[in-house]
């Protein structure tokens, strides 16, 4: 059974306080060839396209590209404050293996 993915309250209330959705902008979270274990995700601001599968919570949203989407499946935005910085990060039940920091994951 493929989930859609899903976020946060915390992802969409940080995309809030840099006014995303005041500028027009979403958060893209789109998965491309490379990276240390195969893929990578790319994480940006930009404009949603029509055929963006778009998550919307307080005024923010957040779109996912149709050719990434089967690779984020069930998967989880959320956003992320540590010691050593603060970032939105994915947890993804697709991957089998990703790399120490985050952004590259095998499935």
């Amino acid at each position: 059974m493929n989930l859609p993915p899903k976020a946060t309250e915390r992802a969409f209330a940080r995309l809030a306080e840099v006014g995303a959705g005041a500028e027009g902008k979403a958060l893209r979270i789109a998965v491309k060839g490379g990276g240390c274990s195969g893929f990578e995700y790319v994480i940006e601001l930009g404009t949603p396209a029509p055929d963006d599968l778009v998550l919307e919570g307080g005024g923010e949203k957040i779109v996912i590209d149709p050719v990434s989407l089967p690779f984020l499946q069930g998967a989880t935005i959320d956003f992320t404050e540590e010691l050593i910085g603060a970032r939105f990060t994915i947890d993804n039940p697709n991957a089998t293996a990703s790399c120490g920091c985050g952004t590259s994951f095998s499935i």
